[in-house]
């Protein structure tokens, strides 16, 4: 496996923290319910975000550990889900972070970054295909590296997901 700090290069304005969350003792127990096979074997050919994945036309395969498959049931209901990941590759101690595309260093909060104190993926991601027996679930696009762990998996609802206002100043020409 590949170390954190080499995928994640160091930048100028960057800052991180004293301590590394992955060596603090866990506030709570987090359990992979399976892994995701992508395409995306690199950072560099992962894509960015999941409008690049949706445009790149490459589908992904999420498979649900045997224990955990019959929370599957009733999933066939929705048209899309929410993908909850543990972006495993990501240095967990890089706090103030200075994008490439960026003039001034952000905190990862204000960043849609893998690198942060507890590397947590989120993806809305087309429902394919389910197979409940072998725990498959297939998705039209993912933005994640192949074998990337899976922490939960939930129903997309647009009534109440979607909100159609919400901006972020600096963000898309707004």
């Amino acid at each position: 496996m590949t170390e954190p700090r080499e995928m994640f290069e160091a930048r100028e304005g960057e800052q991180r923290l004293d301590q590394d969350p992955a060596l603090m003792p866990p506030d709570a127990g987090i359990v992979f319910i399976g892994r995701i096979a992508s395409p995306w074997i690199t950072r560099d050919s992962c894509p960015k975000n999941m409008r690049a994945a949706r445009e790149a036309g490459q589908p992904a395969v999420l498979t649900i550990d045997a224990p955990f498959r019959a929370g599957l049931r009733g999933l066939e209901r929705a048209s899309h889900v929410v993908i909850l990941s543990w972006l495993h590759h990501a240095p967990r101690n890089l706090i103030v972070q200075k994008p490439r595309h960026a003039a001034e260093s952000k905190g990862v909060f204000g960043l849609r970054s893998p690198a942060r104190p507890n590397p947590v993926g989120l993806h809305v991601t087309k429902l394919v295909g389910l197979d409940i027996g072998i725990g498959r679930v297939d998705l039209d696009a993912i933005d994640v590296l192949d074998g990337t762990p899976v922490i939960d998996i939930k129903p997309y609802f647009a009534s109440t997901d979607a909100i159609a206002e919400a901006t972020v100043e600096g963000r898309d020409g707004r």
